[in-house]
């Protein structure tokens, strides 16, 4: 499966129009929608504007409480299980539980987990916490592991936006051995290459971004490995 993050900070109505018509050619399987920050973007149009172009479901991927809104399809409602910040552990959902009751968005429970992609990210530092090590594949493992123990449906392992390199190949199958939940992967996927190795180490899903956002086209590229 393949989801496009859409940041709205980064999303005009062209772009929008875009992105939408290229993911519906390659039947992408989610749209995710959010950002660590949210400045100048407004995250009810531009939800309302993909829901325009296209039927493809919209999933909220929020950086914070203040990022949720009923005019998604769902939310990935994430556990920062890599932080020892407890509020990115659980204090941000607390908040968040009493509106997401009142919604008739879809839940998602996810252990969200950030890896070291070789530079900070805006993740990891307005989470104010320290990404898991890229050569410490146990460290990923067990700690998705503990997500699923306590629940959780999804384990997203992220390299956070703008990385400058994937989640490593031997992280995602050690991970892989570990969980059978669903496997999301994300950050730092700008290649076909990429895609292919995270999908070969055992990834149910692939998070493209700041790929699409240089280069739209890169969907059309991806369209020939889901074919094969």
């Amino acid at each position: 499966m393949i989801a496009i993050l859409i940041d709205p900070d980064k999303a005009n109505k062209d772009f929008l129009a875009n992105i939408c018509a290229k993911a519906d050619d390659l039947e992408a399987d989610l749209i995710l929608i959010g950002g660590s920050l949210l400045t100048d973007g407004n995250l009810d149009d531009t939800i309302g504007e993909i829901q325009g172009f296209t039927k493809i479901p919209t999933v909220l991927f929020p950086g914070s409480s203040s990022q949720i809104t009923d005019k998604a399809d769902g939310i990935l409602f994430l556990s920062l299980l890599s932080s020892r910040n407890p509020e990115m552990l659980i204090g941000q959902q607390v908040i968040a539980a009493p509106y997401l009751k009142k919604t008739s968005l879809q839940i998602l429970s996810t252990a969200y987990l950030l890896i070291d992609s070789g530079a900070q990210t805006t993740a990891s530092y307005m989470s104010n916490s320290n990404p898991i090590p890229s050569n410490k594949p146990e460290i990923a493992a067990s700690t998705a592991l503990a997500g699923e123990y306590l629940g959780m449906s999804i384990s997203y392992l992220d390299g956070g936006s703008g990385a400058e390199s994937p989640v490593p190949s031997n992280m995602i199958k050690k991970v892989r051995s570990y969980v059978s939940n669903l496997l999301f992967i994300g950050g730092g996927i700008n290649t076909v290459e990429k895609a292919a190795n995270a999908f070969e180490a055992g990834a149910d899903l692939i998070v493209v971004g700041n790929a699409i956002e240089k280069n739209p086209s890169f969907l059309s590229e991806l369209k020939s490995l889901l074919q094969k």
